[in-house]
Formats: C-alpha cells, sequence, structure tokens
C-alpha cells in the first residue's frame, strides 16, 4: 500500500490542473473500496489532499478535494482522521481553514 500511494501522492499536488483533479476523482472511487486498510497512510494523503487543493480557485479541484474528504469522513474510523484534520485545521487559511473546521465540529 505505501509503494501505491508513494506513487499516487505527487499526482494529487501535480501542476498540471487536469491530472490533479483527475488524481483527486480516483481517490474519492478508492476511498469506499479501501476503507480502513488506508489507516497506514492517512497521515501522508491527508496534507496532499488539502493543502493546494482545497484553497484551489479551480473549482472542479477543489470540489473534488471535498468529495475526498466527504468520503473519508463517510468511510473511515473518524478517531483516524482526528489528529491529521486537527493538525491541517491549524496551518491552513481562508476557504480550506473553514472547510476542515466545519468537519472537525
Amino acid at each position: 500500500l505505501f509503494q501505491i500511494f508513494d506513487a499516487f501522492k505527487p499526482r494529487l499536488h501535480d501542476s498540471n490542473s487536469k491530472v490533479n483533479q483527475v488524481a483527486l476523482e480516483a481517490m474519492h472511487k478508492m476511498i469506499p473500496l479501501l476503507k480502513d486498510h488506508l489507516s497506514p497512510v492517512i497521515n501522508m494523503l491527508i496534507p496532499a489532499i488539502v493543502d493546494n487543493n482545497l484553497n484551489s480557485k479551480n473549482p472542479g479541484i477543489y470540489t473534488a478535494a471535498t468529495n475526498v474528504i466527504q468520503a473519508l469522513c463517510q468511510h473511515l474510523d473518524t478517531s483516524l482522521l482526528l489528529q491529521p484534520f486537527c493538525t491541517k485545521a491549524q496551518f491552513l487559511s481562508g476557504k480550506a481553514k473553514q472547510d476542515l473546521t466545519e468537519k472537525l465540529a
């Protein structure tokens, strides 16, 4: 699992917005299939999903990122998400901080 997500993670940061958006959409489809098996890589994935994508001015990327966050909340044990979400929420700004704070609440 680590090898797969080590290779996949850079696509979530890709400078090409189409690649970035497709990677987020693929991640959204993978979450229900992998569910709690994602726990070993969740600390690596959340920063990749959140960092640039939740503050993106591209509506497709922003929507895809919020869909991924929603899928994580639906399909994973929320105790796995608490620490990474709190850590990211401390250092984000703008719309991303607001979105993540709402998920934490």
